[in-house]
């Protein structure tokens, strides 16, 4: 690789570390293992760096390596059956609004991370990612109507265990978690 595609990729790094580092985290629910796994795609795409045709993909092409990572270490590891436990501090101030507000992105949250991997990956790369089905279904490496049905199956199960008012969280306030 030369000096020059090295610069070009160290840029794209840069300038797209944040938002990969989020659509990580909120694939796998954990800040260091989100790290991880953003380092390993992009070991991925720099491998990769002199064989894309147009480093405008490059970021597709990261966040399907993100996609197919974490799918095939929850797979690995069966890291779906960890869950941590996070006790929310009492709120001094007493604010019942901002408390139901927490208490409702935790629980969106929780039943996110409760998700397939792959429910779980088309629903971030859906509403988070805010990518269209086609692009969802290359980053995962699958068919449109795979997507679709990952989708809905995964709708179906926040809604059966949130139920039908629970709004979902903005990707914003996602990102802020």
């Amino acid at each position: 690789m030369g000096r020059r595609d090295r610069s070009e990729f160290a840029e794209f790094a840069l300038a797209r570390a944040g938002a990969l580092h989020r659509a990580a985290y909120l694939m796998v629910g954990e800040t260091q293992l989100a790290q991880d796994l953003v380092q390993e795609a992009l070991t991925k795409t720099y491998v990769a760096w002199p064989r894309l045709r147009d480093p405008r993909n490059a970021e597709a092409y990261c966040r399907k390596a993100i996609t197919t990572t974490a799918i095939s270490w929850f797979r690995r590891k069966g890291w779906d059956n960890e869950r941590p436990t996070e006790v929310l501090p009492e709120d001094s101030e007493g604010s019942a609004g901002h408390e139901s507000a927490v208490a409702q992105r935790d629980a969106v949250w929780r039943a996110l991370r409760d998700l397939p991997p792959r429910q779980r990956a088309a629903l971030v790369l859906r509403f988070y990612q805010d990518l269209t089905e086609a692009q969802t279904a290359e980053a995962m490496g699958c068919a449109v109507g795979t997507v679709k049905s990952q989708v809905s199956a995964g709708l179906a199960k926040l809604r059966e265990r949130l139920g039908d008012d629970v709004e979902l969280l903005s990707s914003e306030e996602a990102m802020t978690r």
